[in-house]
């Protein structure tokens, strides 16, 4: 197999196997390209095959490429995907629709502050330290429903929970947790999945994936 459009359509293929056998809908998992290091040339051919949704990790990495290829692409959604530090709040509302990693009430207030200024009103995802990584951003567990909370009540829409499974682990049983603790705090999306569990994480509420390897190249 080889070339954009069918490595995404494999992908889509995979989704909707995985979303069949949890019985939902596999419309109700958004695909997104983790484009992170990746060149225009390699992502133009993603959108030209109908990808809409991209992830990038860095805010200054998104700003040297994306401008311009937002221009040419205006049906495409940028997300980031990565840490994100306060200071970079002005330039990553203004660039991100979604952001996937908020998980400190500083980094909210920051991110509420220029949207009040900018008028633009990215939906963010609470990030949650779902395997207790010391090394690792998101908010402890137990502080969750406090941040959730706090993003309710911002000028910023809350779209749900997203998090990252400890490296090397069983990945399924921290979907579920973090699936649970949706269901506790009444927040419907879950950002999670990645190339090499995506499909546990689709059997298991996922309402976004973030794809980056098999999507940019053939296996």
């Amino acid at each position: 197999m080889s070339g954009a459009a069918d490595r995404r359509k494999a992908i889509l293929e995979r989704i909707a196997r995985a979303a069949a056998a949890a019985k939902r809908d596999p419309a109700d998992v958004q695909l997104i390209a983790v484009s992170k290091g990746r060149s225009p040339e390699e992502i133009e051919p993603l959108i030209e095959a109908g990808q809409h949704d991209f992830g990038e990790n860095r805010v200054q990495e998104a700003l040297a490429k994306w401008p311009e290829l937002l221009a040419r692409n205006s049906n495409v959604r940028l997300h980031a995907i990565g840490r994100l530090q306060s200071n970079k709040a002005a330039e990553a509302v203004k660039l991100f629709d979604v952001l996937h990693s908020v998980d400190r009430r500083s980094l909210l207030d920051a991110l509420a502050r220029e949207a009040e200024k900018t008028a633009r009103t990215p939906t963010l995802y609470v990030q949650v330290n779902i395997g207790e990584e010391e090394q690792k951003g998101g908010c402890a567990i137990g502080d969750v429903g406090e941040l959730v909370e706090a993003v309710r009540s911002s000028p910023l829409p809350l779209a749900g929970l997203m998090a990252i499974p400890p490296l090397g682990l069983e990945a399924a049983p921290f979907f579920a947790l973090l699936a649970k603790l949706a269901r506790r705090h009444d927040v419907t999306s879950l950002s999670i999945g990645m190339s090499s569990d995506f499909e546990a994480a689709v059997m298991l509420g996922a309402t976004a994936v973030r794809i980056g390897t098999a999507l940019f190249e053939d296996e």
